[in-house]
């Protein structure tokens, strides 16, 4: 594909905004998800506002080609314990992260992180997780940003149980 059309536009890949005579680059646009109705989600913004929550320390939004939103949420350790232990879940226990009342608890806070996002931009499902994505386990560049095709890789069997 040609960089410069014939029009003379630069397309770069870039999603961006004008305001005050100043470009601002907002993201990616191959980083924009298309559920299956056709809807067009900017994942990038939801993971920033789903990690205000200090209980989440990385968020992934999946859902490309799929009928609704799901995440890949990875907890911070310190405040889990404490998570754990007030809804009567083991902490050191794994399967924890997938008890049902947890999952709701963590559905609900998530909601509540993306309350100005569109309705459409509800996240439906989510997959739990402590071991955190870094430079060293090949998620993350060596400027701490997801490596999202890795991370779909290495996660690929969990996001299929989010949609089954």
């Amino acid at each position: 594909a040609e960089v410069i059309d014939p029009e003379g536009w630069l397309h770069t890949g870039d999603q961006a905004r004008l305001e005050n005579d100043h470009i601002y680059i907002t993201g990616r646009l191959k980083d924009i998800l298309v559920l299956s109705n056709g809807e067009k989600i900017p994942p990038t913004d939801m993971e920033s506002a789903i990690c205000l929550d200090p209980l989440f320390e990385q968020a992934l939004v999946v859902g490309e080609g799929r009928p609704c939103l799901g995440a890949l949420i990875i907890l911070n350790p310190d405040l889990w314990f404490g998570f754990a232990r007030e809804l009567g879940l083991d902490p050191f226990a794994r399967e924890s992260l997938q008890d049902s009342h947890l999952q709701k608890k963590v559905l609900a806070r998530v909601q509540q992180q993306l309350h100005n996002f569109p309705g459409y931009a509800r996240i439906r499902r989510v997959h739990l997780d402590l071991d955190p994505w870094t430079v060293e386990n090949g998620l993350l560049t060596p400027t701490l940003k997801v490596k999202r095709p890795k991370v779909l890789e290495r996660f690929s069997a969990e996001i299929e149980a989010l949609y089954a």
